[in-house]
């Protein structure tokens, strides 16, 4: 353990072996950290917050802050992040809030580059990458391995599926499905994430989700009813997980409106 002189650690906090505090951190009574972490110059680690193994915590990022939510009332709500997830300089994240959970998430191994905010009650999967002064506000939900382009800001309660990419300087009010590629201000979906998908799927999966895509998105039609119509003919898991979230939708998906000449 190596813990700078001038790093401030409240009484009650948790601290494994192999953390490493710079300095003018501040850790606060009910925060954990476990082992192999290490806490950047001026770092605010506060709140009810657990950083898992190995992450790594930039110069005056604040984690675990109270949310920025004039029904907060100051509840032990929490923060949760996942092992070997990193945060550069300056990214700010809150704690959930009681009416929303009480908890906001961080998976493993994702990358929040710097200057980003995290609001309160957030749920982010593994491995996402959200790139410079990006910002979600409350209640916004990543699946897995998503992609976000910098300066993107995304609304509350939207749903973002696995696999997604979002394009810089996008502005994000509707729900998006798994493997798509979105981007705009609105956004709107773009296409199949091609690119990502080609990294982490099948061949097979990939050539099921092109007419689907399709016949979702571009058909005319509504995408409930295609997506309740497909779900009842297909065998594909990543099929099947496109169709579902669609019909769960609540914010409805950004269909791009196709030019009539």
């Amino acid at each position: 353990m190596s813990i700078h002189p001038t790093a401030i650690i409240e009484p009650g906090a948790q601290i494994d072996e192999g953390v490493h505090i710079g300095p003018n951190a501040y850790i606060g009574p009910h925060v954990t950290i476990a082992k192999g972490t290490s806490i950047g110059l001026g770092a605010l680690i506060e709140g009810h917050t657990t950083l898992g193994e190995n992450c790594r915590v930039s110069a005056y990022a604040a984690l675990g802050t109270a949310p920025q939510d004039l029904k907060y009332a100051g509840e032990p709500t929490r923060l949760e992040v996942g092992k070997n997830s990193t945060f550069r300089e300056f990214v700010q994240i809150n704690t959930g809030t009681e009416s929303g959970g009480g908890l906001t998430r961080i998976g493993a191994e994702c990358l929040i580059m710097g200057h980003t905010h995290i609001a309160h009650d957030v749920l982010i999967g593994d491995r996402c990458i959200i790139a410079n002064f990006s910002g979600l506000a409350g209640h916004v939900e990543l699946g897995d391995q998503v992609v976000i382009g910098a300066q993107t800001g995304i609304h509350q309660f939207v749903k973002v599926g696995a696999y997604t990419m979002i394009g810089g300087a996008s502005a994000v009010t509707q729900d998006l499905p798994p493997f798509v590629l979105a981007e705009g201000n609105r956004a709107v979906l773009r296409g199949l994430n091609l690119v990502g998908l080609r990294r982490h799927l099948s061949r097979e999966a990939i050539d099921a989700l092109k007419p689907v895509f399709k016949q979702l998105f571009r058909s005319g039609q509504s995408p409930k009813e295609a997506a309740t119509a497909l779900l009842e003919k297909t065998t594909t898991p990543e099929v099947k997980t496109l169709c579902e979230f669609v019909i769960a939708s609540k914010r409805g998906i950004p269909i791009r409106q196709e030019k009539v000449v």
